[in-house]
């Protein structure tokens, strides 16, 4: 298989090169009209078949690697080093992206998976699609060197083969890292497509804004996968870390975030450039920078340059990378200069209370936001560059200059639907945002009755500062957005004869693009609610003898037992706790601790009851060496659940979002579309 697996991947970088090169010569003769020996069209198919061949030889690859762990051909470095006999089977899959080699092949077999659906459907638009396919090629010539040259999956081990390998990362076997990174590579990859499509339409001087109409679906998904990808690398590291938090700055989660803000952004700025023809350079921009965060966050957790539980090892492939990326960005320069002149805003901006100003303003503090975890995550490399030591930045700098900035997007998203576009009347603000503000007001209101306070100890407290205030901005910005639901579907219930609920279903079948990102901003509006209830964490930890007993909020842990258990691939030790609220028995909870017999690893399983309002989360840290007994650490945290909640009404919306609209409306409903669409709350607009 190691055979089979290095010629696959030969063969794959060599259909790529033709592809780029015959790609790139048929687009260059198209373009002049020169005569050739060989028409520029049939060349340009011809290129377009290798790049199909080409996913085809790197699936056979990475389906060489899967069978080899199946298999346990521990000649294979590879092999050897990221997996055992025992590994149950998922982790089997895990392997191939546990490591380096691995990580990468995956890599350029997503962007081959990625490339084989654009070509087959190039008929859309043929010439735009020769361009992407083109750059597509190009940056798969870039990973299937680095996977043949630098970084080989395939690399045979030397000397006697052992029996048996060193096992997956205890870290990695959890069942969410079966699904975490290949979300996450699904959208770091993914954003080569409009990459792709943004680049070959400047090159091409394409008229219009069809190819950000023919992108859309591409961007939205793979943002999709991004943000689920982040959300369930949350949640591995709250569940499996031990720390009690979902959420500590580290370098690669940061590397993550950079394009989903620059990503959002760009999802948001071209609605301008559809509407209004603004924003072209700008959309440019944030697309070209998309990308190349993305390629940043892969040379990051991949070239060992920061310190992380999420990062690999040090390595050599770090100077592949900075010199790709540093030709990326020449290339997007340089066409940018050549063309600058065809990306012309047709209109400008006419008032600074509008529509289109809170889609400015709302790019400006993503950047802003963007820019400022850029520093931070890379100032520990420059630190050591220049001073000969590394200075590290931690979490509590993120927190200061994060929190206000997400806290203003959240005020923005609420502002952007109650604003007409172009210009508008103070009267219509006043009207738009009655209801936004006593929903804001009430809930300061409610929060300072039950506790939720901007000072702790007779201190101002930040924290709780931030959280009052997150509540209150929450509230307002789900009142603005369903005063829009409400106050459309109103109209088409009166105009259908039907209830207010059939109006609103209506309402977004009309306009699913826009009604399905107001349903992500509710699911936005449900995170933030989660993420402010950090400010008021509890955690206690104590060593319980036999029928020790540890309070914690509402609840009593009450240890009623310690014992061992090992199969063939782990040892664990674990508590038993009962937990009581009231002097009453609710459940058991049986914190964990395993050592992996193939690495000698340890790996942390916390317990976590989840209610509406609350976690319990508790962790065994481990017994005392002098007395054997359990060390046991609880955490009360606060409306965590609402964060994942939160990010079920994000896809939920992004699914709306994605549904073609029924406009005009469905011939059974036999509603006059001139008389719907005049009504102010249906005009469209997101």
């Amino acid at each position: 298989m190691a055979t089979l697996g290095s010629f696959a991947l030969l063969i794959a970088l060599a259909l790529a090169a033709y592809n780029l090169l015959a790609g790139a010569i048929a687009l260059r003769l198209i373009a002049t009209g020169q005569p050739a020996a060989i028409s520029p069209e049939r060349l340009a198919d011809t290129a377009r078949r290798a790049g199909i061949a080409g996913f085809f030889a790197i699936t056979a690859a990475a389906f060489a690697l899967v069978w080899s762990v199946f298999t346990n051909d521990f000649s294979i470095t590879y092999i050897l080093e990221h997996s055992n006999r025992a590994l149950p089977a998922p982790y089997k899959f895990a392997a191939l992206w546990s490591g380096q080699e691995g990580s990468l092949l995956l890599w350029a077999w997503l962007l081959g998976t990625y490339g084989f659906v654009l070509r087959l459907t190039h008929k859309t638009d043929v010439k735009l699609y020769a361009y992407a396919g083109t750059i597509l090629a190009g940056i798969q010539v870039f990973f299937l060197a680095v996977v043949n040259f630098a970084a080989p999956p395939f690399a045979l081990l030397k000397g006697a083969i052992p029996d048996d390998g060193n096992g997956l990362n205890p870290l990695l076997q959890y069942p969410e890292m079966v699904i975490h990174p290949p979300m996450l590579y699904l959208g770091y990859v993914g954003f080569s497509v409009p990459f792709a499509f943004a680049l070959g339409a400047l090159m091409m001087r394409y008229p219009g804004e069809k190819w950000i109409r023919i992108t859309r679906v591409w961007t939205l998904v793979t943002w999709l996968f991004l943000t689920c990808g982040i959300f369930l690398g949350m949640h591995w590291a709250y569940a499996v870390l031990g720390w009690g938090g979902y959420w500590g700055w580290d370098p690669v989660e940061n590397a993550s975030f950079m394009p989903w803000l620059t990503g959002t952004a760009f999802l948001h700025s071209v609605m301008m450039q559809e509407r209004k023809g603004m924003m072209k350079s700008w959309n440019v921009w944030l697309i070209f920078s998309t990308f190349l965060l993305t390629l940043l966050g892969t040379l990051l957790t991949r070239a060992g340059l920061v310190s992380s539980v999420h990062a690999f090892a040090q390595s050599s492939i770090g100077t592949w990378f900075v010199v790709f990326m540093g030709i990326v960005l020449a290339v997007c320069i340089f066409t940018y200069i050549l063309q600058r002149n065809h990306l012309q805003s047709e209109q400008h901006l006419e008032s600074l209370v509008s529509r289109e100003s809170s889609f400015l303003f709302n790019n400006l503090v993503l950047l802003v936001a963007c820019f400022v975890i850029l520093w931070g995550t890379l100032f520990p490399i420059l630190s050591e560059y220049v001073q000969g030591s590394k200075v590290t930045v931690g979490a509590p700098f993120y927190n200061r200059v994060a929190i206000p900035i997400g806290l203003f997007l959240l005020f923005l998203t609420g502002v952007g639907p109650l604003l007409p576009w172009r210009a508008t009347s103070l009267r219509s603000v006043r009207r738009n945002f009655v209801v936004p503000t006593i929903a804001l007001w009430a809930t300061v209101i409610v929060c300072l009755a039950v506790g939720v306070q901007p000072w702790k100890n007779g201190a101002f407290d930040a924290g709780n500062f931030y959280a009052l205030v997150g509540f209150a901005l929450a509230a307002a910005v789900f009142a603005a957005i369903l005063s829009e639901f409400l106050r459309g579907g109103a109209v088409l219930a009166k105009q259908t004869h039907r209830n207010l609920l059939s109006g609103i279903f209506l309402l977004v079948r009309r306009n699913t693009r826009r009604y399905g990102g107001y349903i992500i901003h509710i699911g936005v509006v449900i995170v933030v609610v989660g993420l402010c209830g950090s400010a008021f964490n509890r955690n206690e930890e104590r060593e319980l003898a036999l029928h020790g007993t540890l309070p914690i909020g509402p609840y009593t842990l009450v240890n009623v037992g310690f014992t061992q258990d090992s199969n063939a691939n782990y040892n664990s030790e674990y508590a038993q706790l009962d937990v009581y609220k009231n002097g009453k028995k609710l459940f058991q909870m049986t914190p964990e601790k395993r050592i992996y017999i193939a690495s000698e690893q340890p790996q942390t399983m916390v317990a976590i009851h989840s209610v509406p309002g609350w976690d319990l989360y508790v962790v065994y840290e481990g017994t005392n060496p002098d007395t054997g007994q359990p060390i046991i650490k609880a955490f009360l945290n606060p409306l965590v659940g609402w964060i994942w909640a939160g990010v079920v009404f994000i896809v939920f919306g992004t699914f709306i979002a994605l549904v073609p609209a029924a406009i005009p409306a469905t011939a059974s409903l036999r509603v006059p579309a001139t008389r719907v669409v005049s009504e102010p709350a249906l005009r469209g607009g997101d």
